[in-house]
């Protein structure tokens, strides 16, 4: 018994040890918000003051220290987003997460983000420069000197900050700016599905299942599964062309913290789920719109706006105010003096979204055509060439090429060789997908896409964007802006309002009939393009045609005018919500910053009304077909966190999806291709003329019928057998994952943020759910990253909310603080001058 009290009292002083251990370390990991600390390269003191929305305003006596002290605080609050952000952008992630991100470290290193880069680094002015070595370097003095402690991340994984090298460099700010346009500015995952549906469809029915906008005819004739089969493109055994393999489950709660050890593999399945989407626009919208004064209670502009972005914790914004004197910049000419506030993006020392003392802007994703895949054709006596134009005997060229090395936590290093034709990177060497639907000895797929180009100037525009003091100086500033094309709505406090896609857009030739819809053949010059949309042709409006109606809106629907000869591409978001934002904001003749909540928080879903009729006059014979129907009979459409009905009906309308659209592709096609791509318009318009070839000789009823006895059994298998006791919400949480965290349950429970939610893919509060998730396939994984609404009328009444908090680290009430004010679509307020502090820093040299 002597021996049992020993060992009890022993263990409780290791755990009370332990305890002690574990609350010295969060104290320490806690950034100092108050006092004073060193920054050795300032050039005067910076205050850094936290105001009760919890915007840290940073005060400096120079825009270059502003910057600086905007990269120290970065890593102060963001410290292992900066970090896991550097390591996918340069392809580094198998270094820290093993083996099981080489294929998208592979990607990385092949697209070349660092590469491009470092050359757009090249050419920048020196004020662009300036800025962002001052960023960079304020993240390297937090890491050089400060006494906080690394948060929990890099303990967990065992990682330095910038590995061998630096934490943060210029050119990775460069680097992450290409990245938000690798995230939002490509359809190349659109063209392959095209090739890879062409295998087994008609191109009649390839048209069928990627419709056209609507009013629009389909932009290419080019009967595409006819060319694929004439050029002998295809694997000859390829059985499962195009598949992906298959989706693994999530980690769950199936997993604790002991599985790290052996399954390393679980941290990487969201960022490689990540990486197998790029090149899919679909769902990466936005809203925003602008009133001019004549239609508001105030006689001056309102302007409201909520980007659509995947959900992640740390959330991707972090709030700040950055302000200082005109002075001189590193040119020797004159800088402008910097007043503005905003949304900034860790890794870029800009405000991206928000407003200076006298003007407002807001961005939405054009989401034009700019990426192109191109079939380069191997020259069969040297497989190290490719076909190029030419008459005559083909004519053939060398790949460029590059070796990479990837090192690989507990596995020798990979070397990796990567070519480039004259259009770009060689993809299909790093995606399994494409080598399991191509013959690559005969042919291989690479890529031309806008933001790669040297010439790409958008840090440099972000810079003057900050700058602008009207609405006629932010269009100025904005001429730089190159990836991702973004349509910005702003308005000053003259009461003037204007619409500008601002961005690079190439044009492609008269005779090019395929016009970036599919892969094109590389050899022939036709598919080249032929330079890029001058930056005043691109889409506008100004503030004459903005007053006759009284408003511009936008939510990602096709802004080329009707009858114009311009092409931008094809693959727009369906109009819903354009349509839904347009009639609100008719409803009345003049608005204010309540009704542009309101609008805001709408979750009617006009789509769901389309197919909600089929559903309701749905017959079957399943146990709780009477009570799901009961449920129906009433609904709405609006889609309400607390309601069966939006969840009995999203889970029909995934399995009538797969019931009608899967018999055609197949199951492994069909894994490939859905998902994240939601086929919607095709079903509607299959539903709507009951479409035998697709839905089966007994017609879409029948299928309708088979999709809700599935959903049935499966909704009683996971919700239980009373859908009185169904709710939306529960399934559609909104989820905004850790990254490598969230798939181990032990540690997602602790740092994800997850809250219920309404809406759907289609309401303007959206809510867009991945349906091909195994383990959670109705959470709403990408909404409305942040919402802000600026009232012209008085800036300092602006306001803003976003999904988690301003700090990243887990142990902080500052982690997921503002996640219930938005679900309630309720506001902070964004003030330059705020009633007081609740805290302030003194950074000093």
């Amino acid at each position: 018994m002597v021996w049992v009290k020993r060992f009890f009292w022993g263990a409780l002083v290791l755990v009370a040890l332990l305890a002690a251990a574990l609350a010295v370390y969060a104290t320490r990991a806690f950034p100092a918000l108050d006092g004073e600390l060193k920054l050795p390269a300032l050039a005067a003191p910076v205050t850094v003051a936290r105001d009760g929305a919890d915007v840290t305003h940073i005060k400096a006596q120079s825009p270059r220290d502003a910057w600086m002290a905007l990269g120290y605080v970065h890593a102060q609050e963001r410290g292992w987003q900066l970090e896991f952000n550097r390591r996918v952008m340069r392809g580094e992630l198998s270094e820290v997460l093993g083996e099981a991100t080489l294929d998208t470290d592979k990607l990385m290193r092949t697209l070349g983000i660092m590469e491009a880069a470092q050359r757009q680094w090249q050419v920048l002015p020196a004020e662009a420069k300036q800025a962002l070595q001052a960023y960079s370097d304020g993240i390297n003095a937090f890491y050089a000197g400060s006494a906080q402690a690394l948060s929990p991340e890099f303990h967990v994984l065992g990682v330095k900050p910038g590995g061998a090298g630096q934490p943060w460099t210029p050119q990775d700010s460069v680097g992450w700016a290409l990245m938000m346009a690798l995230d939002l500015g490509g359809n190349w995952g659109n063209e392959f599905a095209r090739l890879s549906a062409a295998k087994v469809l008609t191109t009649e029915q390839l048209w069928q299942l990627f419709t056209p906008y609507p009013g629009e005819a389909p932009a290419s004739k080019t009967d595409f599964a006819k060319l694929y089969a004439e050029l002998g493109v295809f694997r000859p055994d390829a059985i499962k062309t195009g598949a992906a393999e298959p989706i693994p489950e999530r980690a769950g709660d199936r997993f604790g913290i002991q599985a790290l050890a052996t399954r390393p593999d679980l941290l990487a399945l969201d960022i490689n789920d990540w990486a197998a989407n790029i090149g899919n626009v679909e769902g990466k919208g936005s809203n925003n719109w602008v009133l001019a004064g004549s239609h508001t209670v105030s006689g001056k502009p309102l302007l409201a706006n909520d980007p659509h972005l995947g959900l992640s914790a740390p959330a991707i914004w972090y709030f700040a105010r950055l302000q200082a004197p005109a002075g001189q910049g590193a040119d020797g000419k004159a800088a402008p003096a910097l007043d503005v506030i905003g949304a900034t993006l860790p890794g870029l020392p800009f405000v991206v979204l928000g407003r200076t003392a006298k003007v407002a802007w807001g961005f939405t994703n054009t989401g034009p055509d700019v990426q192109d895949l191109y079939l380069e054709q191997i020259n069969p006596a040297n497989p190290q060439q490719y076909r190029v134009p030419g008459s005559g005997p083909a004519q053939w060229a060398d790949f460029s090429t590059r070796s990479e090395t990837i090192k690989i936590k507990g596995k020798p290093d990979v070397s990796l060789k990567v070519r480039t034709s004259r259009h770009g990177p060689v993809l299909s060497d790093a995606q399994k997908t494409h080598g399991e639907l191509l013959d690559t000895g005969k042919y291989v797929i690479a890529l031309r896409w806008s933001a790669l180009e040297t010439d790409n100037l958008t840090t440099l525009a972000a810079l003057r964007a900050n700058q602008a003091q009207s609405v006629d100086e932010l269009i100025a500033a904005y001429a730089d802006h190159h990836s991702p094309m973004q349509n910005v709505v702003m308005a000053d406090v003259a009461g003037k309002v204007a619409y500008k896609a601002i961005g690079k857009v190439p044009l492609r030739k008269a005779d090019n009939d395929i016009l970036g819809i599919a892969p094109s053949p590389g050899w022939q010059a036709r598919y080249d393009w032929a330079g890029w949309l001058p930056y005043a042709q691109t889409p506008q409006a100004d503030a004459v045609a903005i007053g006759k109606k009284g408003w511009f809106s936008n939510a990602n629907q096709s802004v080329v005018p009707p009858g114009s000869d311009l092409f931008l591409g094809q693959d727009w978001v369906v109009p819903y919500r354009f349509d839904r934002i347009e009639k609100l904001l008719a409803a009345q003749p003049r608005h204010d910053a309540a009704s542009m909540q309101a609008i805001q928080s709408d979750q009617l879903s006009s789509a769901t009304l389309r197919l909600l009729p089929l559903l309701q006059k749905t017959v079957s014979q399943h146990p709780l077909a009477a009570q799901a129907q009961a449920a129906l009979t009433s609904f709405d459409g609006v889609m309400r966190p607390d309601s069966a009905a939006p969840l009995i009906f999203s889970v029909w309308v995934d399995e009538l999806t797969r019931g009608v659209i899967g018999s055609k592709l197949g199951e492994a096609r069909l894994k490939s291709m859905y998902g994240k791509r939601h086929f919607r318009s095709a079903i509607e318009e299959m539903v709507a003329r009951d479409d035998k070839a697709w839905c089966g000789a007994a017609g879409c009823a029948v299928q309708s019928t088979a999709a809700l006895d599935r959903a049935l059994t499966a909704l009683q298998a996971t919700r239980g057998g009373e859908p009185a006791h169904w709710k939306w919400g529960d399934a559609h949480q909104a989820l905004s994952a850790h990254r490598p965290f969230s798939n181990v349950a032990a540690l997602a429970r602790l740092f994800d943020v997850s809250v219920p939610t309404g809406g759907d893919s289609f309401t303007v509060n959206v809510g867009q759910y991945w349906p091909n998730d195994a383990k959670f396939p109705f959470a709403n994984r990408h909404a409305a990253s942040l919402r802000a609404v600026y009232d012209l009328a008085d800036l300092e009444k602006s306001q803003f909310i976003y999904q988690t908090g301003q700090s990243g680290l887990v142990f902080s009430s500052r982690y997921r603080d503002m996640s219930r004010t938005w679900v309630g679509v309720s506001y902070r307020p964004l003030q330059m001058n705020p009633a007081g502090f609740t805290h302030e820093l003194q950074l000093k040299p």
